[in-house]
């Protein structure tokens, strides 16, 4: 009886030892973005939840120029998860490895950061000025230039166009060698939070640009942000709002993919201490994708949890 016993507890054992190695071999590289920002923070949180759940080793999470630079990344695979915006997601070229999304994750706000000594209170008034358009092969250069172009502004001839990463962005505009900058990201970002307590500043209302915005580019929708975000003088001010995903391309197996969903769903805990933006992630919303399709591995994980 007693080795009867002894036996089913290292089956038992072996069964378990086997269980949590499932993964020991899985090597993940987190395509994140700017450092400081939204990406990064939720990056960094999904890389310590996963090595607990589903057990894979510390993935890396790599700083990149965000969602642009993420994208090729994954394309090439240098990655094999990564954060985008849609509308960079939706503009994305075919590269050796096909995109799949995980989840729809947070909203992005763009936010455009004026210095309130300026009289700027419309995008048009920035012309003339020291502006930052975001990093190149940045979301955030994509959506402000297509911003700008809506407005019938050039940036190579109406601004003093600089393409600064966000926090290049806040070290300039604190240095007063910057007037304005563009940043699209989760609401509050710290970054911006922390300069508004050292450099009076204001948010740009973009009312009289969205309609025709997002005319040309129905990806986008219209927001109010809060006066509470940053507790800026002006009041809430109009802007608009684009989805971002959470991606992965074909190198990541079906088995890995559900894997992953169920490790961020029970860590959601961690992602909203890392970003509060990570509140609004669910599973039901997590489904709308569109015009990237869903992971098969995802497309299990959502049919198990019954979305």
């Amino acid at each position: 009886m007693r080795a009867a016993l002894a036996a089913l507890l290292a089956l038992a054992s072996v069964a378990l030892s086997g269980c949590s190695g499932e993964f020991s071999s899985v090597r993940l590289t987190i395509a994140s973005g700017s450092t400081g920002g939204v990406y990064s923070k939720l990056s960094t949180a999904l890389a310590g939840a996963w090595s607990r759940d589903p057990g894979v080793p510390a993935p890396e999470v790599a700083a990149t120029a965000g969602s642009l630079d993420n994208l090729e990344r994954l394309r090439s695979g240098r990655a094999q998860i990564g954060f985008s915006a849609a509308d960079a997601a939706q503009s994305a070229a075919p590269g050796a490895h096909r995109l799949y999304a995980l989840a729809r994750m947070h909203d992005d706000y763009l936010q455009v950061v004026v210095r309130d000594d300026l009289p700027a209170t419309k995008v048009a008034d920035l012309r003339g000025l020291r502006v930052s358009l975001g990093a190149v092969d940045s979301g955030v250069k994509l959506i402000s230039e297509r911003l700008l172009s809506a407005a019938g502004i050039s940036p190579s001839s109406d601004l003093d166009a600089q393409y600064l990463s966000l926090d290049s962005s806040v070290s300039a505009m604190r240095a007063g060698e910057l007037d304005a900058f563009f940043w699209s990201g989760g609401v509050p970002t710290d970054l911006v939070t922390d300069l508004s307590a050292s450099v009076a500043l204001r948010m740009l209302d973009l009312g009289d640009v969205l309609p025709g915005l997002r005319e040309r580019w129905p990806v986008y929708f219209s927001a109010t942000l809060p006066a509470s975000a940053y507790e800026l003088p002006g009041g809430p001010v109009t802007t608009l709002v684009v989805r971002n995903f959470l991606l992965v391309n074909d190198q990541v197996t079906d088995e890995v993919a559900t894997a992953l969903l169920r490790g961020m769903f029970a860590a959601q805990d961690a992602l909203v201490a890392a970003s509060p933006v990570a509140r609004s992630i669910e599973a039901r919303s997590a489904i709308e994708t569109t015009p990237i399709p869903l992971h098969p591995g995802a497309v299990a994980y959502y049919r198990d949890v019954k979305v």
